[in-house]
């Protein structure tokens, strides 16, 4: 099992923010093969989850923000990522559990807004996440907008 913890940017080593974005890039850049500008300018306002294994390495990540900077109303959760090595581990679901828990605690009662891939529909809508709107591409991949209320229940 995974070491979880959650940091805002000010908190992150320079060797920490070395590995978020290494992860970032190696899941996101290479093997989802998309081009998009990682450092997007909002990696300042978020609160980072760092999921890491015994030898310290990140296995899992995700980036949430607060209201206003992903989407107008709602808090986010995003660059959510899970190493090749826990893949069918459970970690992806603590990871999830863990990043909700974490906005419950930093922005009460606020809801939560994610663009999740379509593929992963059946596990975001096991966590209590809602579908609206219609599904679309981004970056070459099927999503779908998801809504999280602070009422669902998280494990």
């Amino acid at each position: 099992m995974l070491q979880y913890s959650c940091l805002p940017f000010s908190g992150l080593s320079l060797e920490e923010l070395y590995e978020v974005m290494a992860v970032r890039q190696a899941i996101f850049s290479v093997e989802q093969d998309c081009a998009y500008l990682d450092a997007d300018g909002k990696d300042e306002t978020a609160w980072h989850v760092l999921g890491r294994s015994e030898q310290g390495e990140i296995m899992t990540y995700a980036r949430l923000l607060p209201e206003g900077i992903a989407y107008q109303e709602y808090a986010s959760i995003g660059r959510v990522l899970s190493m090749q090595a826990v893949r069918g581990s459970g970690e992806g679901r603590r990871l999830m559990e863990f990043a909700l828990a974490r906005c419950a605690a930093l922005w009460p009662g606020k809801a939560i807004k994610i663009s999740a891939q379509a593929y992963l529909l059946d596990f975001y809508n096991s966590l209590g996440f809602t579908s609206v709107g219609e599904p679309y591409m981004e970056d070459g991949i099927p999503h779908v907008a998801m809504i999280w209320r602070s009422h669902a229940l998280v494990k």
